[in-house]
């Protein structure tokens, strides 16, 4: 694990404009847990991840683990 981030119940848009700033400050390959309260988490993060290109590496609500995209 390379970072840690605890979201608690921010809502789908902040949680991910948040969330993009953090991992852009990563290094590629990097692995950051985040913790979403957020109800929508469960279906918000994988689809973000699809859509950006980071990889989901475990999922079990309320803790999500996100490895960094290559490029």
């Amino acid at each position: 694990m390379d970072d840690e981030w605890d979201a608690g119940d921010l809502g789908c848009g902040e949680l991910v404009l948040e969330l993009k700033g953090r991992l852009d400050r990563m290094r590629p390959g990097q692995v950051i847990k985040v913790i979403a309260l957020d109800p929508g988490a469960p279906a918000d993060m994988p689809a973000w991840c699809r859509l950006t290109g980071h990889t989901l590496l475990e999922q079990e609500h309320p803790v999500y683990l996100i490895q960094r995209r290559e490029s």
